[in-house]
């Protein structure tokens, strides 16, 4: 059964879903492993992999990747990039500890293009069979951390979901142009920052503050996290509070202003004016949905 946009007789000039933001965490799949000793048949996949390796000890794995075998020690800390349309095949000889990530090529050229202004090439990662990179592992990690979570929170994990996708595509992403982009925020700094968030949301959080987790300037720290997060500070802690808001309305014994100051809110009528602008409905209207 075709799609309705399948029969139109030409291109649209505009269409939604070039004006929503692609959504960081839809973009990708996270899946951790202990696996026993085992192994994978050789193929071609239409998504690209990366591998992160989290055990403490090096491990013996094989691996064949387009006609060649590799048979290695694998690093704490080493990643594997294997691009969609590579063949590659496993075998691993100890229990494994990894996380393995999927990205479908279409959506991940689409977020490099409308989120960081990169427009990748044909082939997008670089075909790396192995290489030591512990920031991106500990933004993996990071995602991990997020699902793992009992208080898990959507604001976070899009975060570091977007904090992984843009230091993977600065990496590794094969561009068609240069882009100047500073690799110097770790993905440390960055979860160091977003943690003092979660902590202190409920305080009266200045610029500074958060500067001062980052150890950068006021103006460099700004223009990095709105280029990797996609929102400015000040935008993403507001975000933050009204999802803690959120949650806290389900309590129907809670007084609106009592849920005002505890999220950080300056009074009961600057909370409602950020929850309409953030949620399209007032915090009284959006409690009795």
């Amino acid at each position: 059964m075709a799609r309705y946009q399948e029969i139109y007789p030409s291109a649209p000039l505009l269409q939604s879903v070039d004006l929503v933001r692609p959504s960081a965490a839809e973009l990708l799949t996270l899946e951790y492993f202990e696996a026993e000793p085992a192994s994978m048949p050789t193929d071609k996949y239409e998504q690209h992999h990366i591998i992160l390796n989290l055990k403490d000890e090096p491990h013996r794995v094989e691996n064949w990747r387009d006609g060649e075998h590799r048979d290695f020690l694998y690093q704490k800390n080493e990643i594997i990039v294997t691009p969609a349309g590579v063949s590659s095949g496993w075998k691993w000889h100890v229990k494994t500890k990894c996380i393995i990530i999927t990205l479908d090529p279409t959506k991940f050229a689409k977020f490099a293009q409308t989120e960081l202004g990169i427009l990748l090439s044909t082939q997008q990662l670089k075909d790396l069979p192995q290489f030591l990179d512990e920031d991106i592992t500990q933004s993996g990690i990071q995602l991990l951390e997020a699902l793992q979570s009992e208080m898990g929170s959507q604001v976070m994990f899009e975060s570091f979901a977007r904090i992984f996708l843009t230091k993977l595509i600065l990496k590794y992403g094969l561009q068609t142009e240069e882009y100047n982009f500073s690799k110097s925020f770790t993905a440390q700094q960055y979860k160091q920052v977003l943690d003092y968030i979660a902590i202190n949301y409920g305080n009266n959080i200045l610029l500074e503050d958060m500067v001062t987790q980052a150890d950068l300037s006021p103006s460099h720290f700004s223009r990095l996290f709105k280029q990797t997060i996609g929102q400015s500070p000040y935008q993403f802690l507001m975000s933050y509070r009204i999802e803690q808001a959120k949650k806290m309305l389900d309590n129907p014994n809670a007084l609106m202003i009592d849920i005002a100051m505890d999220c950080g809110f300056s009074d009961q009528a600057h909370f409602s004016r950020v929850f309409k602008k953030i949620e399209g409905v007032t915090p009284k209207k959006y409690r009795k949905k």
